[in-house]
């Protein structure tokens, strides 16, 4: 499976707004990949550590977003050699970018630090100013900006999990339902996931802005091989319940 943590306090004050989970979904499924989980934490040492070590301790594949700098509230790096009981280690590969990024007398003691990983970790290269982020326990560290992290994570993608690609391909449909509440159509979503165990069937109710229903959006989703028979199937148990759909 596929996960994601985004770090940051930034995010939970509402300072700046998450565009990594989106990325992140689209980039994973036009391979074939699903995200199955993520979470939005802050920059609090103590549950990151907590976080880290509990997904460390699963087969997840985890891309992290945020925290890696060497500024007082980065404290990824810190919490990832922790959670792993491992020190704390300049890498040679990113010592070299980080000394080829400010050459001379530019490469501080402050900067190097940003290419301290836990024992162990590999580079993941950075193609916008070369500090790298890295990888340890199947678990991907980039940087916070945008512009550096996709890059980074369609690399690790490419170069880590190319043999996954299709592995968790899904298709989705779906229709309107109307005059009908969520609770009056369980008998037909129960009765479709009985029948076709390689998809999900879900629903979103629609409301106006005076709480008024306005309808529930009906579906599948899952193997694409499933997903017509179920939402034919589905179909059928909808107008068998009585309610009009589109």
């Amino acid at each position: 499976m596929f996960g994601a943590y985004i770090i940051g306090d930034e995010l939970l004050v509402g300072k700046r707004e998450d565009k990594h989970l989106g990325f992140l979904i689209g980039t994973l499924a036009k391979r074939g990949l699903r995200l199955a989980w993520a979470h939005y934490l802050g920059d609090e040492p103590q549950r990151l550590t907590q976080a880290l070590r509990q997904s460390f301790a699963t087969s997840d594949a985890v891309f992290s977003f945020g925290g890696i700098g060497a500024t007082p509230d980065d404290h990824t790096r810190q919490c990832a050699a922790a959670a792993l009981g491992r020190s704390l280690e300049l890498h040679p590969e990113a010592e070299r970018e980080i000394r080829a990024r400010f050459p001379g007398g530019e490469t501080t003691p402050q900067r190097l630090q940003m290419g301290e990983f836990p024992r162990g970790a590999e580079i993941i290269p950075n193609p916008v100013n070369r500090i790298p982020g890295f990888s340890v326990a199947d678990h991907h560290f980039v940087p916070g900006f945008p512009q550096m992290a996709w890059p980074m994570v369609e690399w690790v993608l490419e170069t880590r999990y190319r043999s996954r690609f299709d592995s968790q391909k899904w298709s989705e449909s779906s229709i309107l339902v109307f005059h009908a509440g969520e609770s009056q159509l369980i008998p037909a979503m129960q009765a479709v996931e009985r029948a076709y165990n390689g998809v999900k069937v879900f629903s979103l109710p629609s409301m106006g802005a005076d709480g008024s229903r306005i309808h529930v959006e009906l579906g599948v989703r899952g193997d694409p091989g499933q997903v017509a028979a179920a939402m034919e199937a589905l179909r059928r148990e909808v107008a068998s319940a009585g309610f009009p759909y589109k």
